[in-house]
């Protein structure tokens, strides 16, 4: 075994070494500055890749957190949020974030990156550093997709995920990675706790609020009621896969050929989602008797957004730390947040939102120069609550006003009977799973999808929870 090793090492060695004559042979001559470009470009195609796969995650985590009755409207959202996320933030989102500032607040030049230099520097080009961004900015508006689930209307959807991407979150990213204003403060957010994940948790919170709860959340005393999804193993695999593609947005966000930092970031990104689904899961077990399945995998997920905004300038032991705290409160927080009347469908506002504040909160108490508990002061906590509070009131604003206008124009949220009987059926027109849903071929009140009928009268019965 050790002997097919060596042979493959040397293998390896010996391709590579007659690689770069052969390279030379065809372009001249190939200077180191020019390797360097290549092998940055390479590793960002690699954690642009991992990041792109974390919206297989979401689509696996969210279908499996709903019912069997809106699947496939919640997969068309997340292929709808990749599709829009890439285009519009190339056409507008890129330079409104990384354009020639105003204020420190907002870019207004590069759109359709034309001219547009970004975030690029001397190692990074302009075109991947768009497409590792682009990721980003999806990102940021997929957590909304599960919060507001099995009851809006999938065309409301596409209009928040353009306006979310072309100019809530880039807003946000010139702020800080556009060199605006949190920048100059001193705001440390290395990949997104609050940029991405409390932009996106925010939102989900208010869009949620605003649409209202899915008929049967609350009985007639109302308190909340679980409803349950309907395949806990498309949860397992979409959080496995979310934390796969993890290690591109904390290890990709490096941003440099630094062995030693990207290592320690990596680090740092396993052991606080490793602790985030460590208490989440003993602490449903503590509270309700049963080790919950789908709040460990919001564990593991909260202890990564916890994580984010420090995975570069927190020590091992302080990662996993965070990892810890952030398992117990995303549980906290699902249940306050039900407990209020906010129907959050998958916990995205408890997640993205609450731990995306205390990961940036975190940075102030456990960075390893600057941080209150290494004696660094209360300079940096400072910075980190003003860039919590100016986003959340930013995007509390900004989505509010969206969410309201959509809802005035009565383009929010469907109409009853179609939440009865599945977004599949009336926004899409195929379920996604026909045999499980219709048996013979029609619905359980005869109505057909794709059929020349209307869809039959709502239905005068209270309706269970699980409906």
């Amino acid at each position: 075994m050790k002997r097919a090793l060596k042979l493959g090492v040397m293998t390896a060695a010996i391709l590579a070494g007659s690689a770069v004559p052969a390279i030379a042979q065809i372009e001249g001559t190939v200077d180191l500055e020019t390797l360097n470009v290549f092998a940055m470009t390479l590793y960002l195609v690699f954690a642009t890749g991992l990041v792109f796969l974390m919206h297989a995650g979401f689509s696996m985590l969210e279908a499996g957190l709903t019912r069997q009755k809106n699947t496939a409207n919640i997969i068309g959202k997340n292929l709808m949020t990749i599709a829009l996320g890439i285009t519009v933030y190339y056409i507008v989102g890129y330079a409104v974030m990384y354009g020639d500032l105003v204020g420190g607040f907002i870019g207004t030049s590069g759109f359709f990156l034309s001219g547009a230099t970004g975030g690029a520097g001397e190692l990074i080009t302009t075109e991947i550093d768009f497409a590792f961004q682009a990721m980003f900015a999806a990102t940021a508006a997929t957590i909304v997709s599960g919060a507001v689930a099995e009851r809006i209307k999938f065309g409301a959807y596409v209009v928040i995920a353009i306006v979310l991407t072309g100019f809530i979150y880039p807003v946000v990213g010139a702020w800080q990675w556009g060199g605006g204003w949190l920048s100059a403060l001193g705001f440390h957010d290395f990949a997104g706790s609050t940029i991405v994940h409390l932009t996106g948790g925010v939102a989900a919170l208010v869009g949620a609020a605003i649409l209202g709860p899915r008929i049967g959340k609350y009985g007639k005393d109302g308190k909340p009621r679980a409803i349950p999804g309907h395949n806990i193993a498309f949860v397992a695999l979409g959080t496995l896969l979310l934390f796969f593609g993890w290690f591109g947005f904390n290890g990709g966000s490096v941003l440099a050929l630094d062995g030693p930092v990207l290592a320690h970031v990596i680090v740092t990104t396993s052991l606080a989602g490793a602790g985030g689904g460590i208490t989440a899961a003993f602490y449903t077990r503590l509270k309700n008797g049963k080790f919950d399945v789908a709040m460990t995998a919001n564990g593991i997920l909260a202890g990564l957004v916890g994580i984010t905004a420090g995975a570069d300038v927190t020590s091992h032991l302080m990662a996993l730390l965070v990892g810890l705290i952030a398992g117990v409160l995303v549980a906290v927080a699902v249940a306050a947040i039900d407990r209020i009347g906010i129907d959050d469908v998958v916990g995205a506002s408890a997640v993205h939102g609450v731990c995306g504040i205390l990961g940036t909160v975190w940075v102030g108490l456990a960075h390893v120069e600057n941080g209150l508990f290494y004696g660094g002061g209360a300079a940096q906590l400072g910075y980190q609550v003003a860039g919590v509070v100016a986003t959340v009131a930013w995007v509390a604003i900004t989505s509010g006003v969206l969410f309201v206008a959509l809802k005035a124009a009565g383009f929010l949220r469907v109409p009853e009977q179609e939440e009865i009987e599945g977004l599949d059926i009336h926004e899409h027109g195929v379920p996604g799973y026909p045999e499980l849903v219709y048996g013979s071929g029609s619905s359980p009140s005869g109505f057909v999808p794709g059929s020349s009928g209307t869809a039959p009268a709502p239905r005068t019965r209270p309706v269970a929870a699980t409906d």
